[in-house]
């Protein structure tokens, strides 16, 4: 059954904290690895390599093709618009430029990059980013068009949702490295292990927030 457009299922403050805890750590974790020399998730490697095309910020060219896809999402199934899908498209990548021009204002120049701080740090950040973007997709809120879609195609192709999404994150890092973005491990990582992640994360918390 198609879910509600911008729905307010139980416990609807509950999943709100859980959607804007999600976004503001995926952002925050993203200015991170945009610093460092290890790659970033497939879609932020996508958007960078939108940047060396376009004349725009890295937040405005990830807001960009969120609404491109936008189109696909409402005309395939639009219960998966919510607040969720407005807080990550809007906020995640202006978030991530904030904290990028913080590091860069109040630290010295290239201390993020260099490698003992990139190795201490490289971890616990690529950790934190992938349970923050499980955590804002299982609030159950929408979900941003990057992320709404595999979980749409999967159901169509009554097909596993982990494989769907890692041949997806896995079409839009090779679209970013043809674009000039630089693939690191960090992206490869995120290919073959966000899916999962993310799929056992939604089930525990579709347990808790019943």
């Amino acid at each position: 059954m198609e879910r509600k457009w911008f729905g307010r299922p139980p416990k609807f403050k509950t999943r709100m904290g859980m959607m804007a805890a999600g976004v503001f750590f995926q952002g925050f974790c993203l200015s991170l690895l945009r610093q460092f020399d290890f790659g970033t998730d497939p879609f932020a490697l996508f958007t960078t390599g939108l940047t060396h095309y376009l004349p725009f910020s890295f937040g405005t060219c990830q807001l960009l093709g969120n609404l491109i896809m936008i189109a696909a999402v409402i005309g395939m199934n639009k219960g998966y618009i919510g607040y969720g899908t407005v807080g990550n498209m809007v906020f995640v990548g202006y978030i991530s430029d904030l904290f990028s021009w913080i590091w860069q204002t109040a630290l010295p120049a290239g201390f993020l990059s260099q490698k003992m701080v990139e190795s201490l740090l490289i971890l616990p950040v690529l950790a934190l980013f992938i349970v923050a973007a499980a955590v804002y997709m299982s609030a159950g809120l929408g979900s941003a068009p990057y992320d709404a879609l595999p979980f749409i195609l999967a159901g169509r192709w009554k097909a596993p949702f982990k494989a769907v999404r890692m041949g997806w994150d896995i079409a839009f890092a090779a679209g970013g490295v043809l674009m000039g973005a630089r693939l690191g491990f960090v992206t490869v990582v995120m290919a073959f292990f966000l899916g999962p992640v993310i799929g056992i994360v939604r089930k525990r918390m579709e347990k808790m927030l019943q």
